[in-house]
Formats: structure tokens, sequence, C-alpha cells
């Protein structure tokens, strides 16, 4: 066991002894709460985002190098879009945890934290000496949530977890492009984004268990399990079924996106109303008397023939009037990009934009507001930390003296690295 904790083995946070909880003038539901971010990429720092949203302060730590986000492309010139839009509301420190002083500062924090999120494989943690066994001595109150590709055992334990590569082990490729016979990815990082839902899920859970226990814990989120946990609609194998059993959840025929004159509209007509609905505003009153397409089973066997006849009557009209058209008589929305959520009164309605500034970007919007309480409001979102913006600041809440805080500067251990994205510039 390293010297750093050995020598705090003892230290205060024992069973039963309760620590400082969210107060009434502590904003969210996490207010209080202090958590430990260690990750990289998406799905660790983006689920202690989501408990920040919550009103968690959450400290992201990076090594000297940067989370690796950082460098990933961007018409930003020393940002990444994704990275500020995966770490708001932290305050970024840097801290070189294999070095002995690094390695201690984070020792000190974790004695007064609630909770501890990386996203290391398995081997990682024993081998820097934060492993949940170590850190647990230190802190029995603290929530230890690893994040892996692939969980804590088996043969694939060590192996690194990516978000394209569990889309295409666990199937999700192959539906999304089960309409050309030719395997395609889901853009946009789904299985991340589902895992830091399940990682923000499972540390809110183990949080309410320590007030009833006053036990802390470890929680296993892997990206694989997200991967099926967010199939269980397909991931269901009856006895005696073969391998090229239907699981794919469309139904109806007509459900999918269409041409109009002049943009896009995605179409659901289901049920019995929206069919009838939907036949009679296209012009085509025929088809909803016609027995072969009276129910969905039977739409979906027709759906070519369905579908070509009802294009030929929406390309009368744009997307958007057809959006106007249908109304709330069949599910229906004009397809649209990502700006114009901006300023979609909709989503504007639900404040789920927010105004953030940041040192280099200036000023930019983001999302705010992913979950709405009743008894309280949130904390307004903050724009991502640059790499080490907050790393004295921090530390001085922690007790360290000005002359501690310079000999580590001094030391390395809390400075960027030469190779550290946008290093030397203002």
């Amino acid at each position: 066991m390293p010297r750093q904790l050995q020598k705090h083995r003892k230290q205060p946070g024992g069973k039963g002894k309760r620590r400082a909880t969210a107060t009434s003038n502590q904003r969210g539901p996490l207010g209080g709460i202090k958590v430990l971010d260690l990750s990289a990429y998406i799905a660790g720092p983006y689920g202690c985002s989501l408990l920040a949203d919550l009103g968690a302060e959450v400290i992201k730590i990076e090594p000297p190098t940067g989370d690796t986000l950082r460098q990933y492309p961007s018409t930003f010139a020393q940002e990444s879009r994704v990275f500020l839009g995966t770490n708001r509301s932290k305050l970024g420190i840097i801290l070189d945890l294999k070095q002995p002083a690094g390695l201690a500062v984070l020792i000190r924090m974790v004695e007064t934290a609630d909770v501890l999120v990386h996203n290391f494989r398995p081997s990682v943690p024993p081998r820097l000496g934060i492993d949940y066994d170590q850190l647990k001595a230190i802190n029995p109150r603290l929530i230890y949530c690893a994040l892996t590709g692939y969980g804590e055992t088996g043969p694939l334990k060590d192996k690194a977890g990516y978000d394209q590569v569990l889309q295409s082990m666990t199937g999700i490729c192959v539906f999304q492009g089960a309409a050309t016979g030719k395997a395609e990815i889901v853009l946009g990082s789904v299985v991340d984004f589902y895992a830091a839902s399940m990682l923000a899920y499972g540390v809110s859970s183990a949080l309410y268990s320590r007030e009833r226990t006053g036990e802390g814990q470890y929680i296993g989120v892997s990206l694989l399990r997200s991967a099926l946990a967010m199939q269980s609609g397909r991931f269901i194998w009856a006895e005696g079924e073969g391998r090229d059993a239907k699981r794919e959840m469309r139904a109806g025929g007509i459900a999918g996106i269409h041409p109009t004159k002049k943009g896009e509209i995605y179409i659901s007509a289901n049920t019995p109303h929206f069919w009838r609905a939907l036949c009679e505003l296209v012009g085509l009153p025929q088809l909803a008397e016609d027995p072969n397409y009276d129910t969905v089973r039977k739409r979906a066997q027709r759906t070519e023939e369905i579908v070509s006849k009802i294009r030929v009557a929406l390309v009368a009209r744009t997307a958007l009037e057809w959006e106007q058209i249908f109304g709330e008589q069949v599910p229906c929305c004009a397809v649209r990009s990502i700006e114009d959520m901006f300023d979609h009164p909709q989503v504007l309605s639900e404040g789920l934009v927010a105004t953030m500034d940041h040192p280099i970007i200036g000023r930019y919007r983001g999302m705010a507001n992913p979950i709405k309480f009743s008894a309280g409001a949130t904390p307004a979102p903050t724009g991502a930390p640059t790499l080490g913006q907050h790393t004295d600041e921090v530390l001085a809440k922690y007790g360290y003296s000005k002359e501690e805080i310079q000999r580590l500067h001094k030391a390395g251990a809390i400075d960027p690295s030469p190779s550290a994205p946008g290093y030397g510039k203002a």
C-alpha cells in the first residue's frame, strides 16, 4: 500500500459519522455533495455534469496532458465543442497522480469527498494506488464509481471501451442499417450518453442508500451494460426462437422520414385513429377503408406500397405546412437541425438553453435544466473549465497554503504538460 494511503487510513469518515448535508440555501437536490471527477472522454465526464446539474460540486481532475477529449477536432481553435458540452458546471484542476505529491493531494480530497468517478481500466487504479478498497479505508462513506468498457470481470475487462466499438459489438449497428442491409453507426455517441445517465442514476441511488446505512459503496457502470440496457426492447430471446427472430421495434409501414415539396417530415401513424387521420388529411381516405391496410401488422407487411402512395401526396406541400395541417391529429415533426433548437419556442419555454462564459471561447449557449424539480431551483450551469483553471483556488479550499501550492507547481505536480492543448497560450 502506498505511504500516502497508509498515512491516512484512520482519517474521519467511518460508519455512522455524518458529514454536512444539503441545506435550504444549497441549490438542487445534490447541494452540498462533493464529487471528484477523474474521468475522460464523454460518458464519465457527462455523468458528472448531470450530477452538477443537480447541485453537486464537481471537481474535474485532469492529468498534465488534459482530458483527451480536449484534443478532438473542433471549429474552435483552442477548445473542443464536445468537451464544452460534456463538462459544464465544474471546477477544473490538474493533478499528476504518478507523482507522490500529486497523489497526496488527491488523498486529502478523498477524505471529505462524497463521490469519486473514474473511467480507468480495472488494472489501472490498483497500480496508481486509488482502487476502491484502498480509498474505502480512508473514507468508508465514499461512493466510488468505476466506468469501464466491459465491466470488472471476464476476458475483455481490461480492454479499452469506445462508443462505436460497443455499438458494433452489441447489434446496434445492425439494426441501424437494417433498411439497407449494411451495418451503420448511430452518430452522436448514444452509448456514451446513455452510460452517463446510468452513472448519474447509480450515484444518486448510492447516495440515497448511504443516508440510510451510513456506508459508501462501489458502483460499476460499463458501456457494455449500457449498450444492452438501452436495447432492452430488443434484448429478448424466447426459447425455441431462431436467430432470424424479428427484433426491430418499428411498425405500421408508414413510420419514418418522408420527403415533401420542401424539407422532410417524420410521420408515425400506428393506431387506427392516427392512420385514418393521416389518410384523410393527405387526400387518400380510401386507404383507411382498404381491408388490406386495416391493422398495423398488415400495414407493416405492405410498407412499400403504402409509402409510395403517401409520398406522392406529401410532395404537394412543404414539411412545415404538413406539420401545421397534421397538428395533433397525426404524430409528426418537420425535420430540423440542432441549430434550430437554440431558439425554438418550446425549448425556450422549458428553459433548456443557458448562456455561459468561457475564458477562451467567450460567451456561448448550451444545455440547461435536463431535469425539472418543483421543490427549489437547480443552479444555473457554468462554462466548462479550461485545463487547470481552478487548481490554486481548489487547493486553497483544501487547506493548502500559498507556499505549499507553489512547491507543487515547482514540482510539476499541478502544472499542464507542454503537450497539453493550448499550452503556453493566454
